[in-house]
């Protein structure tokens, strides 16, 4: 399993592991915000087809 592993990597006791695996946690999802989502949006799924009608309703 990854965790055992990246637990035993980490230095430190383990309350600073805690917090260095919460920095990676964060570090890995404003990766996957910023760059691998969009990319997977711009060019893997279709183009949104959605169109807005703007006029009035009765």
């Amino acid at each position: 399993m990854i965790f055992p592993f990246v637990w035993r990597i980490l230095p430190g006791p383990a309350v600073v592991k805690v917090i260095e695996l919460l920095v990676l946690l964060a570090a890995i999802v404003f990766v996957l915000f910023t760059w691998v989502f969009p990319w997977i949006a711009a060019d893997i799924l279709p183009p949104p087809d959605g169109t807005v009608d703007v006029s009035p309703s009765p």
